[in-house]
């Protein structure tokens, strides 16, 4: 059985490295702040204190982390994935990045022999938690497929994207339509509030019909409950918008509704709402609209 590394044990990564550990795998971890790697010890996984010492001691090592700077590090800097010097190890990297970067590292990891997979996740923490995450994967078939039985304990819908940075475009056209649902579920909740409806039987009428999605299926009743807790935390989705927008510049795409929620978004971090769940953006139309969602 693979040894497997995993190497940022954020809100996503600590799950996601239990589920590998519970599917039998021998699991080693680092993350820059200790507590959730002490958790994870508790649980049957070893203790690492540099991405390298994680690469050098697995057959796959994953990231997850912030954003494509982060992943630069930990793989290309000091003490990094790429100084392991171990051909035929697989690095796999679950983090929200630059397709660009994405292929910057892929590109410099082959000139140690290491194969690089691309392989952003979607389902938010409960997905995570549950091990039914959809993962997209950029990359070398033979890598994906060798990784194969580690994606099967972290996700329900595995599909090979294409080449490196595949996986990351996958996640961007993802990420344009999870802020768009967000977006639109914020201007329907308040629309019917202020108009004269009752906001839960609006959502248990059009639930059933064009309008369903994960969205309405999971998220409103979080705000009727009054919990806006991440979840996914809306600065990362306001980063992740950042990274769609960038590359439609460097493609010359226009993608004006994205544009718009990025701007929603960023106003979320403005107004001191950006640790708060990407469906908190109900928080900026209660103040543009002057009234607050009805809560139980």
């Amino acid at each position: 059985m693979l040894k497997v590394g995993y190497i940022g044990l954020g809100i996503m990564g600590k799950s996601i490295a239990i589920n590998i550990l519970k599917a039998g795998f021998e699991v080693t971890v680092h993350n820059r702040s200790r507590e959730n790697v002490h958790d994870l010890v508790q649980s049957g996984a070893k203790e690492a204190f540099s991405p390298i010492e994680v690469a050098k001691n697995v057959d796959v090592v994953f990231t997850n982390l912030p954003d494509s700077p982060d992943v630069e590090e930990v793989v290309l800097g000091k003490n990094g994935i790429y100084e392991c010097e171990k051909e035929g190890l697989i690095f796999i990297d679950n983090s929200t990045i630059k397709p660009a970067t994405a292929r910057l590292i892929a590109t410099k990891l082959s000139e140690k022999g290491i194969y690089s997979l691309d392989a952003p996740v979607s389902g938010g923490e409960i997905g995570a938690k549950n091990g039914m995450l959809a993962i997209m994967v950029g990359g070398p078939y033979e890598a994906f497929q060798k990784a194969y039985p580690v994606f099967e304990a972290m996700g329900k819908t595995i599909i090979h994207v294409g080449e490196h940075g595949a996986g990351q475009i996958a996640k961007a056209c993802n990420q344009i339509m999870v802020a768009s649902q967000m977006v639109a579920m914020g201007e329907l909740l308040i629309f019917a509030q202020k108009a004269g409806a009752d906001p839960k039987k609006v959502i248990d009428a059009i639930r059933g019909g064009a309008a369903q999605c994960w969205t309405l299926d999971v998220k409103p009743q979080r705000l009727f409950a009054g919990n806006r807790q991440p979840g996914f935390k809306a600065y990362m989705q306001a980063k992740d918008l950042n990274i769609v927008l960038d590359t439609a510049r460097e493609y010359g795409i226009p993608l004006p509704s994205a544009a718009l929620d990025s701007q929603l978004f960023n106003a979320m971090i403005q107004n001191e709402m950006g640790e708060l769940d990407n469906s908190a953006i109900i928080g900026i139309f209660e103040k543009l609209a002057h009234i607050e969602l009805k809560t139980e």
